[in-house]
């Protein structure tokens, strides 16, 4: 079992979408094939793996840091340097920096290939490509938005007891929230979902959805504001705007909170699901196109076994998510 925390105080860090659209701009799709990828990497299949993240890669205009930092640690660590420098270059125009680059004790070896000396003279043209497709005036907008809620949230650790600190969310927090989801909203309408995408952050957005979703069982119980922009959030996971990460967390702050953190639907926050629950959580999970549990604890067994960074989300779930026996 979880420890139960206060949820207006954490920091952190679905299904009806339109199949219209062509399947290679479909980033369920894309999330789905990453998977195929982690699930040969569990098999050890590591250079079906490689080549499965090159084909998926050329597929997809946007393409999500994780999986290029993935594909380009395990290119390094099957010595296919000529790919793992391809995926390097498409991890800078994705955001990847050259100080973390140069951190990065699993990629040594692709540093020391001869070929990474034509490499670094040109990163700063693949750098510019990352900062031309961000919107940096709406970056600084949720930028704010979140410092705000951060602030707005402190007022409710002061408060000595449940009762005063769920006074303070329903009184306090819940109109400024409102506020915070109705601009969120403006942006969703006007530029799409403001994560990795469009503002370079996946953490902001999907902090502030998370407070508000987490502000009181009676709040929450009554509120429709989320649930006037679920939609526009499932339509935001198909266009590449938002992981199924981050809106798996979203959703799971909402059903805990609603349940006094007895209930998960994703298995990230809540009651850590015991056996006869684990079904209905990956089916939650693969809506989304998320990793089963079982896959991800796999994951984990890889990293540990090799070393490898697999960049699996960390923060409320650390290591494999223990299943808990009925």
């Amino acid at each position: 079992m979880m420890t139960k925390f206060y949820p207006i105080l954490l920091l952190i860090g679905w299904l009806s979408i339109s199949t219209e659209c062509n399947s290679q701009e479909n980033y369920l799709n894309y999330h789905s094939k990453v998977i195929e990828c982690e699930q040969l990497i569990v098999r050890g299949k590591y250079n079906l793996a490689i080549h499965k993240f090159d084909s998926l890669f050329s597929q997809f205009d946007f393409l999500f840091l994780r999986d290029i930092k993935v594909a380009t640690e395990l290119s390094t660590y099957e010595k296919e340097y000529e790919l793992g420098l391809k995926f390097l270059r498409l991890g800078i125009k994705a955001g990847w920096t050259l100080e973390a680059i140069n951190k990065n004790d699993n990629l040594i070896s692709l540093r020391e290939q001869p070929e990474w000396a034509k490499t670094t003279p040109t990163y700063d043209s693949l750098h510019k490509i990352y900062l031309s497709r961000l919107n940096f005036q709406i970056k600084e907008q949720v930028r704010e938005m979140f410092k705000k809620d951060q602030k707005k949230a402190l007022g409710a650790f002061i408060r000595i007891g449940q009762k005063a600190k769920r006074r303070y969310s329903e009184r306090k927090f819940a109109p400024h929230s409102e506020n915070q989801l109705e601009k969120l909203e403006q942006i969703l309408n006007e530029y799409g979902y403001p994560g990795e995408r469009l503002i370079g952050n996946n953490w902001w957005g999907s902090v502030i959805l998370s407070h508000h979703n987490s502000i009181s069982v009676n709040y929450n119980s009554n509120d429709t504001l989320y649930d006037h922009l679920r939609p526009k959030l499932l339509n935001a996971l198909q266009q590449g705007e938002i992981s199924p990460y981050e809106l798996a967390q979203i959703e799971d702050w909402r059903i805990a909170a609603l349940n006094d953190h007895e209930l998960t639907s994703h298995g990230f926050i809540g009651k850590i699901p015991d056996k006869s629950e684990l079904d209905k959580v990956n089916e939650n999970r693969s809506e989304i196109s998320l990793r089963s549990i079982e896959l991800r604890n796999n994951l984990i067994d890889i990293e540990n076994s090799t070393g490898l960074n697999l960049y699996l989300p960390k923060g409320w779930q650390n290591g494999t998510i223990k299943i808990e026996e009925k």
